[in-house]
């Protein structure tokens, strides 16, 4: 009988599914698991579930699917999901129902008691559900909790969770809560220990890091906030995830042009460039707000690279409504899209909505956007050849062992030859570009 017991996690879903999983592992190793890559050595499988398409739903329960072979190989192996699919209820009876080898599930506002709900699963036989509407329990801010970090020169910090926009095709209020900020000392005591501890690269997360602070006893906003982190004194870059527009100010843009550690880089998700859609969607500005919160980021940093989400094929888009999207790509000029098809989820106004697009006209204008953002992205990259940037070298590259990959403050990645002998990982270096593609960059590591 070996001594040690393992703990295997898989993380489905967005960066705050990531924190949340280091938060997991860092729990899970209190009741003594060691991490593992490998699913067959686990005692213990964990998979963080993401809600936010039907994609990474269907992907997760096809992936717990693939369970079933080995708990009938090790009945004693104990399989637990969690995140947002499983906070929603439909979901939840899904797996009560057609996964009988899953042995528990808890939702996301239930990490403060997970150290409790670990005891009573490994002690006991029976299937248990730790799933509580947000009502119930609207999701307590549980500081001081173990973390287990991934990487030691990067890392995640939630400065706070939960949503109140309710744009009407998002899951996220319903599976997450309403917006609870963390205490501003709590935040700037951890990215300071980390800071001093070698970490180069700190990412601040929140569904809406943009409306930080507004819920504390003493209010605070997101701008405040950074500029209190910037004053810490070191070698290192702030980024955060994700912006909504009707909350990005001047005032934070202002704060990132006075500060050399805040990222070149602003995520700011515009959906559509249609009037039309964006107030069928809840999203309380307009295209022309949005240009202008453009213009404000390039007059204080010319070299931002601005990066969005689009959604294609919302209900009743029409054709015209798609063309002013691709003429607000034309005119922001992004350096990235993340673009999906829309996917309705349950629970949500616009899942009720008529209008569905038939799959044709969806792929039609997936294919016309994807042609229009890699002419756009490619065109600003090669502006940058001759060039020599720094970056944070973040190890091999995953398609090309012979090279290795790095990123830019503004979030470009670089690919450059890996020198004989050099172990860079978590080391900043200079990179003069040779040459630009839509996705990436390549170059050669200066001396």
């Amino acid at each position: 009988m070996r001594s040690n017991r393992f703990v295997y996690i898989r993380t489905f879903g967005c960066q705050q599914n990531e924190a949340d999983s280091e938060t997991i592992l860092g729990i899970c190793e209190t009741r003594g698991f060691l991490p593992t890559e490998q699913m067959e050595e686990a005692d213990l499988i964990l998979f963080n579930t993401c809600a936010v398409r039907e994609h990474a739903e269907l992907k997760a329960l096809s992936t717990t699917g693939q369970l079933k072979h080995l708990k009938e190989k090790n009945p004693a192996l104990k399989i637990g999901l969690c995140g947002c699919m499983v906070q929603q209820e439909h979901r939840k009876e899904d797996v009560k129902n057609k996964y009988p080898y899953v042995d528990f599930c808890f939702g996301t506002n239930m990490m403060p008691r997970l150290g409790e709900i670990l005891d009573e699963v490994l002690s006991s036989s029976k299937r248990r559900f730790y799933i509580e509407d947000y009502k119930e329990n609207p999701g307590a801010i549980c500081e001081g909790l173990p973390v287990e970090r991934k990487f030691s020169y990067k890392a995640y910090v939630s400065i706070m969770y939960g949503c109140n926009n309710f744009c009407t095709y998002c899951i996220v209020p319903y599976v997450r809560g309403r917006e609870r900020s963390r205490e501003p000392e709590k935040i700037v005591n951890e990215v300071e220990k980390l800071i001093r501890s070698g970490c180069k690269e700190i990412t601040l997360l929140g569904q809406n890091v943009n409306s930080y602070g507004k819920d504390l006893p003493s209010p605070l906003s997101f701008a405040e906030l950074l500029d209190r982190i910037c004053q810490i004194q070191g070698d290192y870059v702030v980024k955060f995830m994700t912006s909504h527009p009707k909350d990005a100010t001047l005032a934070l843009f202002d704060v990132m042009a006075k500060y050399p550690q805040m990222e070149r880089h602003f995520h700011l998700p515009i959906q559509s460039g249609s009037d039309v859609i964006l107030k069928k969607m809840n999203r309380h500005y307009t295209a022309k707000d949005f240009f202008a919160l453009c213009d404000a980021l390039r007059e204080r940093m010319p070299e931002i690279a601005i990066t969005t989400d689009i959604i294609v094929g919302f209900p009743g888009e029409t054709e015209e409504d798609f063309r002013q999207t691709l003429a607000a790509m034309e005119q922001c000029r992004f350096d990235g899209v993340f673009s999906f098809i829309y996917s309705p989820r349950k629970g949500t106004p616009a899942a009720e909505l008529p209008g569905r697009l038939p799959e044709e006209v969806l792929k039609d204008r997936m294919a016309r956007l994807l042609e229009l953002q890699q002419k756009i992205a490619t065109e600003n990259n090669e502006k940058l050849i001759g060039k020599t940037l720094r970056a944070l070298c973040e190890g091999e590259s995953k398609t090309d062992a012979a090279f290795l990959s790095a990123r830019t403050d503004s979030g470009k990645l670089i690919h450059f030859p890996k020198p004989e002998g050099e172990d860079l990982t978590g080391q900043y270096v200079q990179i003069k570009i040779r040459e630009a593609r839509a996705i990436m960059l390549i170059g050669e590591k200066q001396k």
